[in-house]
């Protein structure tokens, strides 16, 4: 299912949005807390402010999307695809990112405590000031990586 349509400040919590093609869909400021986007097609999206909590946003394909201070608190990004993606001062405390790729993802000033990052791929990400208290790292990539104040305290 396609929809191009500007969703800006909308309230969709608990939506079910899993499959559906949302290229280029404007999302800024929703409260999308629960949404479910398994698997679905939000390239070059606009989800800047969204309040994304507890979003289901496995195997989606976020590629070139902006994230920027975006509310992901234990949301669901195993096997996403973040690659080129913006998600400077996002909030992903808890996420989960098993094996998710965030190839050149700017992650400048992210809150990743506590989030699972374990096989991920962050090859070029751009994570300057980034928090990674208590991040699962387990088989992260981070070959090319700007890391500069990034910090690494209690991570496995």
């Amino acid at each position: 299912m396609s929809n191009e349509r500007n969703y800006s400040g909308e309230n969709l919590s608990e939506r079910n949005f899993s499959d559906y093609i949302l290229t280029g869909a404007n999302f800024h400021n929703c409260d999308l807390t629960g949404a479910n986007f398994g698997n679905a097609y939000l390239t070059g999206a606009n989800l800047t402010i969204a309040n994304l909590t507890g979003a289901d946003l496995s195997g989606a394909d976020l590629s070139g999307a902006d994230l920027t201070r975006a509310d992901l608190t234990i949301a669901d990004l195993t096997g996403a695809n973040l690659t080129g993606a913006n998600l400077t001062r996002v909030n992903l405390t808890g996420a989960d990112f098993d094996n998710a790729d965030l190839t050149r993802a700017n992650l400048t000033r992210a809150n990743l405590t506590g989030a699972d990052l374990s096989g991920a791929d962050l090859t070029g990400a751009n994570l300057t000031g980034a928090n990674l208290t208590g991040a699962d790292l387990s088989g992260a990539d981070f070959f090319k990586c700007d890391l500069t104040d990034t910090i690494f305290s209690e991570t496995d």
